[in-house]
């Protein structure tokens, strides 16, 4: 087995699905760029165009699933964030979706294999590919094996940028200054800090907190403290 057939049996085991159709799969994964023009090369891009739409369904129902409290204004901002180039390029690595690409020489020698927009447009041709070859079942389940990181990921990083505009939105409504925040202290070796950040607001009691940065450790402080005053 070559290189490449490597790489795409180690896809499919990732995705946890096996296509029937071989040559579907063989045209999710090949970029534009193959055959430059010379010979006519059946790529990606309309299923491209289909998998962003089969991928936008997965990622709004999973929401749906997530909270049925949600309104429409933070399911659309957790939506952008699950479906963005940024995420889908990470989801491309995760399930080793680089190695198993077609991509002309040029192309690869210009960094092909790690530019997102390239590795975004490649895991939406290969939703597509999955839904046309198995049906919505099986494009929900590889979306959920292969999204679980990242949509875990962009839940919280969302939540915890809410934490900071709500105490934000919080203190103004008051007629308080804008909250403060203090780095208190930062123990820990270089691979594994802990940061502890005091958040205050005029007039409150501060409140403190640790994380493994100064932004994790600054959302926990600012949710601390508004669970503390009661606000949701």
């Amino acid at each position: 087995m070559d290189r490449r057939a490597a790489a795409v049996a180690e896809l499919e085991q990732r995705l946890g699905y096996v296509f029937r159709d071989r040559a579907l799969l063989e045209r999710a994964l090949t970029h534009a760029s193959v055959g430059d023009g010379a010979r006519k090369i059946r790529h990606n891009e309309r299923l491209e165009f289909l998998g962003d739409r089969v991928l936008g369904l997965l990622a709004a129902q999973a929401l749906i699933d997530h909270d049925p409290e949600w309104r429409e204004g933070e399911l659309s901002r957790r939506h952008a964030a699950i479906v963005s180039g940024k995420t889908c390029g990470r989801v491309a690595r995760f399930i080793g979706l680089p190695q198993a690409l077609r991509l002309s020489g040029s192309t690869t020698s210009q960094g092909g294999r790690e530019n997102d927009r390239i590795l975004g447009d490649a895991v939406e041709a290969l939703m597509a590919a999955v839904y046309i070859d198995g049906g919505l079942p099986a494009a929900r389940a590889v979306f959920d094996a292969a999204w679980s990181e990242a949509l875990s990921s962009a839940l919280a990083e969302d939540q915890g940028k809410e934490a900071k505009t709500a105490l934000q939105e919080w203190a103004m409504a008051q007629g308080l200054a804008l909250p403060n925040y203090r780095m208190v202290s930062r123990t820990g070796p270089d691979h594994a800090p802990v940061f502890v950040v005091e958040v205050s607001v005029e007039g409150l009691a501060p409140e403190s907190a640790a994380g493994s940065s100064l932004r994790e450790a600054e959302k926990v402080a600012a949710r601390a403290l508004l669970d503390r005053e009661g606000v949701q």
